[in-house]
């Protein structure tokens, strides 16, 4: 039982759930009317609570820094072994823990605040109330995304992508236990995302542990949990149109929200079957182990079973002696100064840690400035409030299908074919331009059909950009680097949702009473958006032509070492 519980595939399950209830940052929508309403904001002024809202979501500086400091093991000859936490200076779980608190402290705040207990604070301390909360977030995906990470790095865009899309279902999965328990009650979802992530991350966080092995066919049990992912996010679909549909009674919404714990539960099914296996292979190679002592006086096989235990830091075994993948170190750190475990100031001096900043600011940006305006967008468009809040959910939806398929499909395409992954984020955030234009367009559906493209696209950010910063800058200050990048989500956010649509939205309403109606209110924010994703197309493309020939010659070569060996 002890073996079960200390594994890398229950590590995995644990993370997804803290994953699961970790997605706050996109229920805003739900909370923010009563919000507005009990604090007597603006829509400026709500737009600016939400951007500290980004801005603690995203600056997860602290969160890679402490998690730098407290999960890193010593360095053992062996590749197959498995340091036990004693000799891990603290682990993941102390991430989680600052996470958990920081989420309580925040939400509890503003639940105060909305239900009078507390004298209305000013505009300020909700921000700051607001920015603690959605902090909370970085240190839950921190300490889970760099984990996955770390302990499968030949398959990285596949663990992200799974982290990342359980993260995206999160927001989905929390709507439907406020539409179950709750009863649509906003002040009541607040006290609800108080403490239901927090509590979620201490009873789980001692389970997530950093195993640097190769246990047998990684990808095939990813594949299961990619699976169960799919089935979730498809049977959350069915229940979202359902209810938009249909009116179901309560022992109906009892009943699909036992279905869903019960498909959040099965990720423990796939976990147990592939450490089943691994102890029935573990068990052949114990028998080949014994066998083998009997030929240990030969020179040669003690030669090549030291040179098969070397290991470079990246996880990616070494095979010096194979004379087809020798690439000489001294030409490859000229030709490549990146790739080399680089820390934060080595990697902030490089063109591409700026071109992928530029991309993320114009694409996660406007993608949050979208969703963070469902509620009113849908409003001027004339959609009923259920039908906004049926939007949010399927947004969920999307940012999950955005996630986990670039992470999958950038994977497959590295492996099988050799295509880079930036450009599958060039693609991506042109695809995501086209959708701001059929937003904007404001046709029947036209909100529907564009938010579809805009949070997969917008999600399949989330699941590539961590990647490729792993495989540019290296896996030792990863969590530090794609933190520090993830700050341009918040950056863009304050600009396109406060100084565009924001502030164009306050122009046209104030001629109309404080309410917009209609598609003008709107239009021009989503061409600027538009124009914006395509200015990040452009920096995407520059760092998939720069990085080219390293992806070739570099992180394609490892990948072949991994395979052969």
């Amino acid at each position: 039982m002890e073996r079960i519980s200390n594994s890398k595939w229950i590590a995995t399950v644990a993370s997804i759930w803290i994953q699961c209830s970790s997605g706050s940052l996109y229920t805003f929508s739900i909370y923010s009317p009563v919000l507005k309403s009990t604090q007597y904001y603006t829509q400026s002024t709500l737009d600016t609570v939400s951007v500290f809202k980004d801005l603690g979501a995203n600056s997860g500086v602290l969160s890679g820094l402490l998690y730098s400091a407290v999960s890193t093991p010593h360095r053992h000859r062996s590749p197959s072994y498995s340091p036990p936490p004693s000799i891990i200076r603290g682990g993941p779980w102390v991430v989680h823990l600052a996470g958990a608190v920081q989420c309580f402290v925040g939400y509890f705040l503003m639940w105060l605040s909305v239900v009078g207990v507390i004298p209305r604070p000013p505009v300020a301390a909700m921000c700051l109330f607001m920015l603690v909360a959605a902090h909370a977030q970085t240190f839950f995906n921190t300490g889970n995304v760099v984990t996955a990470v770390r302990n499968f790095p030949d398959y990285g865009g596949t663990g992200v992508g799974i982290m990342k899309g359980f993260l995206g279902l999160s927001g989905a999965i929390l709507i439907q236990v406020y539409r179950t328990i709750f009863d649509n009650k906003p002040t009541s979802f607040l006290l609800m995302l108080t403490v239901l992530p927090a509590v979620n991350a201490l009873l789980l966080m001692c389970f997530v542990r950093i195993h640097e092995t190769s246990e047998g066919d990684e990808k095939k049990h990813l594949n299961g949990f990619s699976l169960v992912a799919l089935i979730i996010a498809a049977y959350l679909m069915v229940v979202i149109i359902l209810e938009n549909i249909l009116t179901l009674q309560l022992s109906v919404r009892i009943f699909t929200f036992i279905v869903l714990i019960l498909l959040l539960a099965s990720p423990l099914c796939v976990a147990i079957k592939a450490q089943s296996q691994q102890r029935v292979s573990d068990g052949i190679s114990q028998t080949f182990l014994i066998e083998g002592d009997q030929l240990m006086d030969d020179p040669n096989q003690l030669s090549a079973e030291k040179t098969y235990a070397r290991q470079d830091p990246t996880g990616y075994h070494q095979m010096p002696n194979d004379p087809d993948q020798d690439m000489d170190a001294t030409d490859k750190k000229k030709t490549f100064p990146w790739g080399e475990h680089l820390n934060l100031l080595q990697a902030m001096c490089t063109s591409n840690f700026w071109l992928l900043f530029l991309a993320m600011a114009c694409g996660m940006g406007s993608g949050l400035a979208t969703v963070n305006n469902m509620s009113q967008i849908g409003e001027s468009f004339g959609y009923k409030s259920y039908e906004t809040s049926t939007l949010v959910s399927l947004w969920s939806i999307w940012n999950f299908l955005g996630r986990f398929g670039a992470g999958y499909v950038s994977d497959y395409f590295l492996h099988e074919k050799g295509w880079s992954r930036p450009l599958f984020m060039a693609i991506t955030l042109a695809t995501m331009s086209i959708g701001h234009v059929v937003i904007a367009s404001g046709l029947p559906g036209a909100l529907y059909a564009g938010s579809v493209l805009v949070g997969v696209c917008y999600g399949s950010q989330w699941s590539l950009m961590p990647t490729i910063t792993s495989e540019i800058f290296g896996v030792r200050h990863m969590g530090t680097i794609f933190n520090t990048i993830t700050m341009a989500s918040p950056l863009g956010s304050y600009i396109f949702s406060v100084r565009v649509v924001g502030y164009i939205y306050d122009k046209e309403a104030s001629s109309e009473g404080g309410t917009c109606f209609g598609t003008h209110c709107f239009f021009l924010s989503f061409l600027i958006m538009a124009s914006a994703t395509l200015l990040g197309f452009l920096s995407a493309l520059g760092l998939f032509f720069r990085t080219r020939s390293f992806y070739n010659q570099v992180v394609l070569r490892r990948l072949q070492h991994s395979v052969r060996e």
